[in-house]
């Protein structure tokens, strides 16, 4: 997967657009995918994978065929981050 991934809701814009976490793929990803294994994640813990238009089925059809709970949305930009003040 690449770089500038958040948990909240998709990629930063200031970076490099996301690409397919399919080995192999190259393709833009447009899609986010949500998932944890429950033996040994806690249930506050989630994994993200983003997928291309092609790859986002087979994906999530991977992660539900081993029972783990998965959610996909679409991939959308992140405003850029704002610098925060070290504490004294």
């Amino acid at each position: 997967m690449s770089s500038g991934h958040d948990a909240t809701s998709g990629v930063h814009a200031s970076e490099e657009p996301a690409t397919c976490s399919r080995a192999g793929c190259r393709e833009p990803a447009l899609w986010r995918i949500e998932w944890r294994n429950p033996k040994i994640h806690s249930p506050d813990r989630r994994k993200i994978w983003v997928a291309c238009d092609t790859h986002s089925d087979f994906l999530r059809d991977y992660l539900a065929a081993r029972e783990f709970p998965v959610a996909v949305a679409p991939l959308t930009p992140l405003a850029p981050a704002t610098p925060t003040r070290d504490a004294p």
